[in-house]
């Protein structure tokens, strides 16, 4: 309980600093964390990212499903929250910007990710980093691996239908705010 007041008032602190980064007043509800990872088969997935990982709301249910053998990749550009989730998370990379995907896979040995979750507010972003971002999750995501991606809105519709196919798009309401998860796959044969 002490935990959960701690993460929800750094959240809010964070969020009255950069509202266009964090994105959110609080972190990821249960429900929303485990629709994110609902469509995903994890006894196949081996490499995993998580994106705006925050305080690791969605991370900590991601460790009950991961195969023991699986990589994970945490990208949190907030440096305090990084660093939380280093100490949390000791088993799984960190990295500060998930605009150097590409990068992260080489340091790590990886030549691919079967799937990407996201929690970063792709709409607040200038148009250009939104386009770097989706550049680099397309790329780093093999053929037919997921991209799962919460959004407060369904602006960025159109933008994920251009590169991904949507298999799905599932309402939360019971999120603060209330979410919309995309469930999107990489085109191509796996």
């Amino acid at each position: 309980m002490i935990r959960a007041m701690q993460e929800q008032l750094l959240f809010l602190y964070k969020f009255m600093r950069a509202p266009r980064q964090i994105g959110s007043i609080a972190p990821s509800s249960v429900f929303l964390a485990k629709k994110m990872l609902q469509p995903v088969q994890w006894n196949q997935v081996r490499s995993v990212a998580e994106l705006g990982v925050g305080t690791g709301a969605i991370t900590r249910h991601l460790t009950k499903v991961l195969h023991k053998e699986a990589k994970v990749l945490l990208f949190e550009k907030d440096q305090q929250m990084r660093s939380q989730l280093s100490a949390g998370f000791r088993h799984f990379a960190c990295y500060a910007d998930a605009c150097n995907m590409q990068h992260a896979l080489q340091s790590e040995g990886l030549d691919g990710l079967d799937c990407i979750l996201s929690g970063l507010p792709f709409f607040n972003f200038p148009p250009a980093l939104r386009e770097q971002l989706m550049y680099q999750i397309e790329t780093t995501l093999k053929p037919g691996g997921l991209f799962i991606a919460f959004q407060y809105s369904q602006q960025m519709r159109k933008q994920l239908s251009q590169r991904f196919e949507i298999e799905r798009v599932h309402f939360i309401p019971l999120n603060v705010p209330p979410a919309f998860v995309y469930v999107c796959r990489k085109r191509g044969v796996s």
